[in-house]
């Protein structure tokens, strides 16, 4: 048989280490799926939806930093990585898409499955484009793989399925294509005009973000010169967090007081590797220098006095040099003093709770985290999930934390641990999930089933999607269209061949998470959790404050005072405990 486009591509991603591709095949993939069986050294990972390849493919990218591919087919098929790919773009992980088109004669005549790809993923990519002829390729993969991994995001390959099938022209064997690491650092005036900055505060806080990745060292330096408590965005927390004794915790809407504190009292704000997006939480009238690898994300939040145009680890390392060793440390001593009251408190929320009363979720998340290995991987879905893993997961050096955290997408743990369980199938990983999370994509536990991934699902199961009532009683809203009316996810876990465990008390939590985590295949465990309790940000505006008082009157009036009455039962728990 002759060596076919597809052929010459399945080989490009072979010897650039790729070992798996996500995606459900179809008619115009054939030529690429029949490509990879004949190969043999990729695997086809299959899911039960394209969303869920998308997400997968983002999960193994973050945790490996390496290039992930995922593949759909023409039209619908495509179509459904978008959200995935959308995450892994704005999570600035390195994902090749490759995207299956109908037969080029048929484009423009409004064909069965007809779309225009090249359009619709130009915004959630960093390259994108169609291949016309066979010629084309494999050489627009090769500039799509390096675009991916230099620029690290999303590329996106277009090929009609009949150029996957066209004999390949000769030419020289495909070669690697693999991330290079340049050094990248500010230049001498711009270092010395940070320095001057830093050297006249007296109250410095540094924001760290996922940016620090590889310059921790660096990161737990330059706040010892300044003294300077360092607070982490979300997406930072397993870089930033571990063996850092500067670390006074997360600020932001997930974030709690100590954070928030220690940038509201700042007279100077470093912000590293961090596009944190909430503006409110940012302090006003103070320096800020702004270091980014990417010129154009600085000043997007907040006026920049300096910006600095580099790596994280590069930039402080030129930068160091010229910052006078600071000795007061009053500034960091009341943030430190701050944060172990912060952390005290939010501890002392995580108790069981009162016999034949819901569990508290922060109880759940701490049996979690004491039971976890040591590097395990967790994935966290967005909403109340993910501010449980913010506030009770330890990250030490080895453990990853992996989520939506920017593009903000429902039911990305599951999916996000298949790609993290693929890429390193000897490793604990852990999805944190919310039951309107997993009910999303609850097909994907087939897919752990299937491809023998021995994920342990964590199902924070309150029978509401409660961060959006959080929303609505912060804006005064009466709770509206919020009700889960669940199955029994335990059970639909063993009938689909998975470990499953209801619990519904705290004598049954350690056991079933025990027995879960101890198993040698995928494994769900469904925790009945609150649906009423209260996570907080660290600062609540008078429009907040006015808006939870709105939303009490008004559901009163409307009949929901038992609503009232139970939110301040699970809330209220301190107090029966004195």
């Amino acid at each position: 048989m002759a060596t076919t486009v597809a052929d010459v591509m399945v080989t490009t991603l072979r010897v650039s280490g790729v070992r798996r591709v996500y995606g459900i095949p179809g008619d115009s993939l054939n030529g690429f799926t029949d490509a990879l069986r004949r190969d043999g050294a990729i695997s086809w990972q299959l899911v039960r939806h394209e969303e869920a390849a998308g997400f997968a493919a983002a999960g193994e990218a973050a945790l490996t930093g390496e290039l992930a591919v995922c593949a759909g087919s023409c039209g619908p098929g495509n179509l459904h990585l978008i959200n995935g790919l959308y995450d892994a773009n704005r999570s600035r992980v390195p994902v090749v898409a490759i995207a299956a088109h109908i037969p080029r004669e048929e484009i423009g005549g409004s064909y069965f499955q007809e779309t225009h790809p090249e359009l619709l993923f130009r915004e959630c990519s960093v390259y994108c484009e169609l291949a016309s002829i066979p010629a084309q390729l494999p050489r627009l993969l090769e500039l799509a793989m390096r675009a991916a991994l230099q620029r690290r995001g999303v590329a996106v390959i277009i090929v009609p399925g009949e150029i996957f099938l066209a004999e390949a022209a000769g030419g020289p064997a495909p070669a690697p294509v693999r991330a290079v690491w340049p050094v990248v650092r500010p230049d001498e005036p711009a270092l010395a005009d940070a320095a001057r900055v830093l050297n006249a505060a007296s109250r410095v806080t540094i924001l760290a973000g996922a940016g620090c990745a590889g310059a921790h060292d660096q990161l737990v330096g330059l706040a010892a010169a300044l003294k300077a408590p360092v607070v982490h965005a979300m997406r930072g927390k397993d870089v930033v967090e571990p063996d850092n004794p500067y670390d006074v915790g997360m600020t932001g809407l997930i974030g709690f007081s100590s954070g928030y504190r220690a940038m509201e009292h700042c007279d100077a704000l470093v912000m590293l590797g961090t596009d944190f997006p909430y503006r409110p939480f940012l302090p006003e009238g103070v320096p800020v220098i702004q270091v980014d690898v990417r010129g154009e994300q600085i000043g997007r939040r907040v006026p920049v006095q300096v910006p600095l145009v580099g790596t994280v680890r590069d930039t402080i390392d030129a930068l160091l040099p010229l910052i006078a060793v600071k000795s007061d440390s009053a500034h960091l001593d009341r943030m430190i003093a701050h944060y172990r009251r912060a952390r005290t408190r939010l501890d002392r929320l995580a108790r069981p709770g009162r016999d034949g009363t819901p569990l508290h979720p922060q109880y759940t998340a701490a049996t979690v985290d004491r039971l976890a290995t040591a590097d395990a991987v967790f994935t966290a879905d967005v909403g109340t999930p993910s501010i449980w893993a913010a506030r009770y997961l330890h990250m030490n050096g080895t453990r990853r934390l992996i989520g939506s955290f920017n593009h903000g997408s429902m039911a990305n743990a599951l999916p996000q641990a298949i790609g993290a369980q693929a890429a390193e199938p000897g490793r604990q990983v852990i999805a944190l999930s919310g039951d309107g999370g997993l009910a999303m994509l609850l097909g994907e536990l087939i897919t752990l089933r299937q491809q023998r991934l021995p994920v342990k699902v964590v199902v924070f199961t309150n029978g509401a999607l409660s961060f959006v009532e959080l929303e609505m009683k912060a804006g005064g809203i009466v709770t509206y269209g919020t009700e889960l009316d669940n199955p029994d996810f335990a059970g639909i876990a063993r009938a689909a061949g998975l470990f499953g465990a209801r619990v519904e008390s705290a004598s049954e939590l350690e056991e079933a998470l025990a027995a879960a985590f101890a198993h040698d295949g995928p494994a769900l465990v469904d925790v009945h959790t609150a649906r009423h309790e209260l996570a907080l940000p660290p600062k609540l505006t008078y429009g907040q404050m006015k808006g939870f008082t709105l939303y009490a009157t008004r559901t009163i009036v409307s009949g929901g005072g038992d609503e009232l009455v139970e939110l301040a039962r699970t809330n209220l728990r301190d107090l029966d405990a004195e």
